[in-house]
């Protein structure tokens, strides 16, 4: 039999919503795989998903009916073991022959090759290839072992007596190589050709496939269910479109959301559905997320983006009169916005500054006390920073904003979702009269909580946010709750990145060392371990590095080769310079003189790092023996008043082109120099001129880290 496609379908009760998408994707591809794998599918098979919430399904094209017999060759062992002195099989290879099923017969065919310093005997056979069933089988029992399955169920036979696991009772399974079905069995079913339409809609049921290759048709004509999830998903985008335009208007954007509708119907029809006027005067965000979260419904937002009191709903039926099933979803969401207009209401009867007082009573580490306790410590970093920053004016500011951060956690609304702490936060500082830059510092003041986040919106909420992470990153750290491998239960990886982006995003020149040190000073002694342990390194350090880590990705990210940003973060702490000090380092690295310098730096730091003491600075000419000193001596005096003043007027790439001049220079002292000379005064003149040379070059970057 040629060639043709394959369809496999297990027809399930209701699978999971959120985790359809990937459970479709993943039958496809692992059945696929192992059909390749098996050689019954070519390489470059077309391998199509189906996923719907009653079915997973593929289809693969180009499979065999059976695949192509295989050439095996067995090693057996060496000749010297197999054969003894006159030729003949010894006991130990007919017992080796013995158990692939052929007797000393096949002894003259066997094959003789080098091995390794010996020869070693080798017999060949054919395995004849792959049955379709049998790999079907296989493949499909294959991918049902292996699918992302969130939770498992398991559910009896209709024999009343055997249990079987799966993620949903399965109640069909389909198995066509082009129109013939395929022997196969699972779970007690055995494959056909029969599967379920839409409950209501379908014309026919159940429909009878044809052929694999009829498959998304029939079930779409007959059953009245599109079986792809990127078609179904297409679809409710298009209807979504359509219907906004109608109205002037434009539903709300989530991709998660989207995905999780698709996964609840298998044919969208989507309706307009309206509420109340007067639930307007709540909050949007708190009615967005009632209406998604609760509902699965898409609010509607007017051409400014503010929410109307229209939304749509992904209806799974498409009667001919709707306005009974709209008419239920109206009803059915009102209770819901009437909820969150009580929480609203409720709320705003007390002050943030009222609630604060609760937070002593909210645990929130039980080695790191109360939430009122952390609030202490976030409002003495935010201070700290703000003064930075600011002055007295911004420390005061962030420490109010930094007080009430946590307050609306204790609110009605919080409390049902949280997802909008620190929104909620916001509309209840305006409401008390606190003013913008308190209330969105607030709100802000988790920002960025993801990969592409805004950041804070203001300088209060910057001193807040900064102030929120780093308090996080030191009392984790301080009771060892340090990220290991892939576990990072804190998401202090992500408040490292936040850190990292306010610094370099927002445009304030803070030195990461300082406020560091300002947090963790900012925790009573006896709290945290200020110390590693034996090893005396600071506690700020330790985050120090680990923010640092996290900063080269981020820098990668944007082009920076990672020798060029340690180079930079060896001597620079000030992140808001060293996007312009990557660029330095980058025209500096494209210099023909830049390897040479690199090589030359590593070495002077090399040798400084070996000497005892300390290195003294001023260098005495008279001391000076060879010609190359007073060469390099003299151009260092010519070159680094350029060199700093280029950098000390921001100038980086300047200041580093300016270093090219000493290569030559250099390379003659280190030809001709003796650094370390027998003679006392002259081994620290030398050294003397090598530490000026080292603080020159390194000013930008540490330029040795160029170095291969």
């Amino acid at each position: 039999m040629s060639a043709q496609s394959l369809l496999v379908e297990l027809f399930v009760e209701e699978l999971p919503p959120k985790a359809l998408k990937k459970l479709g994707e993943a039958f496809a591809e692992l059945l696929a795989d192992s059909l390749k794998l098996q050689g019954l599918a070519a390489a470059d098979a077309m391998v199509t998903a189906f996923a719907t919430p009653r079915r997973l399904a593929v289809q693969v094209t180009r499979v065999v009916a059976c695949a192509a017999d295989k050439p095996i060759s067995h090693k057996l062992m060496p000749v010297a073991v197999g054969l003894d002195a006159a030729g003949n099989a010894t006991p130990a290879l007919l017992k080796r022959l013995s158990t692939l099923g052929v007797d000393a017969s096949v002894v003259p065919q066997l094959k003789r090759a080098p091995d390794g310093k010996n020869e070693a005997l080798y017999f060949d056979s054919v395995a004849p290839g792959v049955q379709l069933a049998d790999g079907v089988q296989v493949a499909l029992e294959t991918a049902m072992a292996k699918l992302p399955i969130p939770k498992v169920m398991s559910y009896q036979l209709t024999d009343g007596w055997t249990s079987v696991s799966f993620v949903r009772p399965v109640h069909g399974l389909v198995a066509l190589h082009g129109a013939d079905i395929v022997p196969v069995s699972v779970l007690g079913l055995s494959a056909g050709r029969e599967t379920q339409g839409h409950r209501f809609e379908a014309s026919v049921n159940p429909v009878v496939i044809r052929d694999a290759g009829s498959y998304a048709e029939q079930l779409q004509n007959e059953g009245a269910v599109i079986a792809g999830f990127a078609e179904r998903r297409a679809e409710i985008v298009r209807q979504f479109d359509a219907m906004a335009a109608q109205h002037g208007m434009k539903p709300i954007e989530d991709d998660a959301l989207l995905d999780e509708v698709t996964a609840l119907v298998e044919r969208p029809n989507v309706l307009l559905g309206k509420f109340d006027e007067a639930f307007l005067d709540v909050p949007q965000e708190c009615l967005i997320l009632t209406m998604k979260a609760n509902q699965k419904y898409f609010p509607l937002l007017d051409a400014a983006g503010k929410l109307t009191n229209r939304f749509l709903v992904v209806s799974n039926i498409s009667p001919v009169d709707a306005s009974a099933v709209i008419g239920g979803n109206e009803r059915v969401v009102r209770p819901r916005l009437a909820d969150a207009k009580f929480f609203f209401e409720q709320d705003r009867k007390k002050t943030l500054d009222s609630r604060v007082l609760g937070l002593a009573r909210v645990v929130y580490h039980n080695k790191l006390g109360t939430q009122g306790e952390r609030v202490e410590r976030v409002q003495a970093i935010a201070r700290a920073i703000g003064q930075l920053l600011g002055g007295e004016t911004l420390a005061l500011q962030a420490d109010q904003a930094a007080l009430l951060a946590k307050a609306d956690l204790l609110t009605d609304m919080v409390g049902e979702f949280p997802e909008l702490q620190g929104v909620m936060g916001r509309y209840y500082a305006q409401h008390d009269g606190l003013g913008d830059d308190i209330a969105f510092a607030i709100e802000d003041h988790y920002k960025p909580r993801f990969a592409g986040d805004e950041l804070p919106r203001n300088d209060v909420g910057v001193c807040v946010a900064l102030a929120d992470k780093l308090e996080t990153l030191v009392g984790l750290f301080g009771i060892g709750q340090i990220p290991t491998g892939d576990k990072d239960p804190f998401a202090l990886r992500r408040h490292a990145l936040g850190v990292i982006r306010i610094l370099v995003e927002t445009g304030h020149r803070l030195s990461q060392r300082k406020i560091l040190e300002n947090a963790v000073a900012a925790f009573p002694d006896g709290l945290i371990q200020k110390f590693l342990p034996g090893e005396g390194v600071p506690l700020w350090k330790q985050i120090d590095i680990f923010i640092n880590e996290r900063a080269i990705g981020y820098w990668k990210e944007k082009g920076h080769p990672e020798a060029n940003i340690d180079a930079v973060l060896e001597v620079s702490d000030v992140p808001i310079e060293h996007a312009e000090r990557l660029v330095a380092v980058k025209v500096f690295a494209e210099l023909p003189e830049s390897i040479t310098l690199a090589a030359a730096n590593k070495r002077v730091g090399n040798i400084l790092k070996k000497v005892e003491g300390e290195v003294p600075v001023e260098v005495n000419t008279a001391l000076f023996k060879e010609p190359a000193e007073t060469v390099l001596f003299e151009s260092l005096a010519q070159i680094k008043p350029k060199a700093d003043a280029a950098f000390e007027a921001g100038d980086y790439t300047a200041s580093l082109q300016a270093l090219a001049a000493l290569k030559t220079p250099v390379d003659a002292f280190f030809d001709s120099v003796m650094v370390n000379a027998d003679d006392p005064a002259l081994k620290a003149n030398r050294l003397a001129l090598l530490k000026q040379l080292h603080q020159t070059m390194n000013r930008v970057a540490d330029i040795s880290r160029l170095a291969a």
